[in-house]
């Protein structure tokens, strides 16, 4: 796991506490879908969730850190979609692996399109999380290239893990947008799946020569 932010509060352990800090997070991500990031005050986050700003600052020393873990609970559910639905995929073809992990990753991006909109927006500048979130996605994307390569070169896996994260990333994070129809988002996934699919079977092929 991920070290703690310095300016993110102790974790409440309470009932009601962890209710009201997910309050929080749940009006900002709205808000900042709906106005972006840098017109989001913590004020107009506490007057829409009904509470103080001081009870705000209870949980979240500033703006950033609500970014951050928003940034955090966004990528928790991206693992737990693959872990329940794409990984453990090893009986299928490499195509039909590839495929459902893009849709898998897809399906969580649109779900939460708006506030990924406001996270790209704005992540240039809030941008203290993403030293934490990177590494954990390329961990995230190794596993499954182990999984559909098997064991190899540790050094090589780690390359290939950048370059599909920086490739697939991007072509889903496109694919999620608000303005894609189901139709396109569709096509794109295959597409990319396919150029996936098919480095991966030419490695295969070269480890076997």
């Amino acid at each position: 796991m991920p070290p703690k932010s310095v300016g993110q509060r102790r974790r409440p352990t309470q009932e009601r506490a962890r209710a009201t800090r997910e309050l929080i997070l749940d009006t900002a991500a709205r808000l900042f879908g709906e106005r972006g990031i840098a017109d989001t005050s913590t004020n107009r986050i506490a007057a829409e969730a009904g509470i103080s700003i001081g009870t705000v600052y209870r949980y979240f020393s500033d703006r950033a850190v609500i970014v951050e873990e928003l940034l955090r609970r966004l990528l928790e559910s991206v693992e737990q979609r693959l872990t329940q639905h794409a990984l453990g995929l090893s009986d299928r073809s490499i195509l039909e692996q590839v495929t459902r992990i893009l849709e898998v990753i897809t399906d969580e991006l649109v779900d939460n399109a708006r506030l990924v909109r406001a996270l790209v927006a704005g992540v240039q500048f809030y941008n203290s999380g993403i030293p934490e979130f990177e590494p954990r996605l390329r961990l995230l994307v190794k596993v499954m290239v182990i999984q559909i390569l098997g064991p190899g070169d540790d050094h090589r896996y780690d390359m290939t893990s950048f370059v599909l994260m920086n490739t697939c990333f991007a072509a889903v994070l496109r694919a999620s947008a608000l303005e894609v129809d189901s139709t396109e988002r569709h096509e794109a996934i295959a597409m990319t799946a396919q150029m996936i699919a098919a480095w991966c079977e030419a490695q295969l092929a070269a480890q076997a020569a």
